[in-house]
């Protein structure tokens, strides 16, 4: 009898022990612990006190009921801390509102701390204050930009793009530009000398390469969350070109993504580029249509160079093919196309104008500011409605495009507004149909600073060889 009951009181130590050492386990971590809401209390309206059937008066650490991934107490000295109590516990034991959940209100709607919401391109998130918490980003859609423009005498209007809402400026700027300025070597290049008659070369006040050559000029491409103006820009002038020079017997729309992929040398693919780097893979490799291989848009902002699918060196002189298929297999047409080394224009208007309605449209660099990318129509020109802002609101990326002809706008008062027609690469729903008019003469946004020309490399195999292609199609 004696040994059980000397049994029983050894188990109850080794219990009292173990269970003595437990409170102060749980009494240390509860002292250490960081507060349970101090990023919001997670599921407020959650039943914790009142399912455990009571509170406990003072400190109890064995008060406990479990909570998501840990404990919450019940007891009152919770309150004195107000960092570890479970959510119900004001409303179940003390029947008050509880003195510290931030409640913000959005659209009459009410949010409880660490619940957030995005306001355009800035997350906002309810602090346990009961106020809003928001990013201060400057965003590539500002609403009071978009009104200072249209209600001021800036000669262009603005508009909110779904497609651009809710990017940040710095987005807009990595994502939708992607043109890296040339070099001081490619700077240095020199002109094409060109003998202006100023009595044989009349230059009429509006000239469209799209009227002059119909269907020859290519319609403008959607580079999405790609920095790659570099390959569209250059895919297209390319095209154009070389459907005019063959007088329509070749009218390919080239693929831009044959560039972004396989142009690699020094390149970035949809994380920025070289024009110079591109009318080499021209030049020297050649590219094939976007029927053949297709772009595709990268799904996620991050974006990675996509692996090469098309070899496209050429099998020999005259008739040129790729060694490889189509990354489109339902198109069997691998042909390349190929251009002479480009030449550069001078920054003189009138040079640029005799250039474009000769040969066809040119593509030019220009810096974009913040303000360009809200351009829905009218003639652009960069204003000042961001000058009082912050810095972050004021920022601006080199971009390429392709100019395409030229007009004149009268004034009231007499006075006219030149500008250029250019082709953006932004999609269609942007702009003029995709188009843009920006100022003529003033070397705006450094448009006129740094313009190219090129030569397609045709024969007359290549356009006799097309010509019965085209035949054999329509018999």
């Amino acid at each position: 009898m004696k040994l059980l009951l000397l049994s029983v009181a050894a188990l109850l130590m080794v219990v009292g022990a173990s269970a003595a050492e437990r409170i102060l386990s749980r009494r240390t971590k509860r002292e250490l612990a960081s507060p349970l809401h101090v990023g919001g209390i997670r599921d407020p309206f959650g039943s914790y006190c009142e399912r455990r059937g009571g509170c406990c008066p003072g400190r109890d650490d064995l008060c406990t009921v479990p909570y998501l991934d840990t404990i919450c107490y019940c007891d009152l000295f919770c309150n004195r801390t107000i960092a570890d109590c479970c959510p119900d516990f004001w409303g179940h034991c003390l029947g008050v509102e509880p003195p510290f959940i931030g409640n913000c209100e959005r659209n009459g709607n009410k949010f409880f701390s660490g619940q957030t919401y995005k306001e355009n391109c800035n997350l906002c998130t309810c602090g346990i204050t009961g106020r809003w918490e928001c990013e201060q980003n400057a965003c590539l859609m500002e609403p009071d930009v978009i009104h200072a423009i249209n209600r001021g005498n800036y000669g262009w209007n603005a508009a909110n793009y779904s497609q651009l809402y809710g990017m940040t400026l710095d987005e807009g700027i990595r994502f939708r530009l992607g043109t890296q300025r040339p070099s001081r070597t490619i700077m240095n290049m020199n002109e094409m000398q060109m003998n202006m008659d100023p009595e044989s070369d009349g230059l009429p006040l509006y000239f469209n390469s799209a009227e002059k050559w119909p269907g020859k000029i290519h319609e403008p491409l959607d580079q999405g969350n790609c920095a790659a103006s570099w390959a569209f820009s250059t895919a297209a002038v390319a095209s154009d070109r070389i459907s005019i020079q063959s007088m329509g017997h070749m009218t390919p729309q080239l693929s831009p993504q044959n560039l972004i992929s396989c142009d690699t040398r020094n390149q970035g693919g949809c994380d920025g580029g070289r024009i110079d780097g591109a009318w080499w893979f021209l030049r020297r490799r050649g590219v094939v249509t976007e029927n053949c291989y297709p772009y595709q848009p990268p799904q996620q902002t991050p974006v990675e160079v996509g692996r090469c699918m098309m070899q496209s060196r050429s099998v020999g002189r005259g008739k040129r093919q790729a060694t490889q298929r189509c990354p489109n297999t339902h198109n069997y047409q691998n042909d390349i196309y190929q251009s002479t080394p480009p030449y550069r224009l001078s920054s003189n208007e009138k040079e640029i104008m005799k250039e474009i309605m000769d040969n066809g449209p040119v593509q030019a660099i220009m810096e974009v500011h913040e303000d360009f990318f809200v351009y829905k129509n009218g003639i652009y020109k960069h204003t000042d409605v961001s000058f009082t802002k912050p810095p972050q609101y004021r920022k601006h990326g080199t971009h390429s495009i392709r100019i395409t002809g030229w007009g004149e706008e009268r004034n009231f008062d007499g006075t006219s507004k030149k500008y250029w027609i250019a082709a953006n690469s932004w999609g269609k729903n942007w702009g003029e149909n995709g188009y843009f008019r920006i100022a003529r003469g003033d070397n705006e946004c450094e448009i006129e600073t740094f313009v190219i020309g090129v030569w397609g490399r045709i024969t007359m195999e290549d356009m006799h060889s097309h010509h019965h292609q085209h035949r054999r199609r329509h018999i």
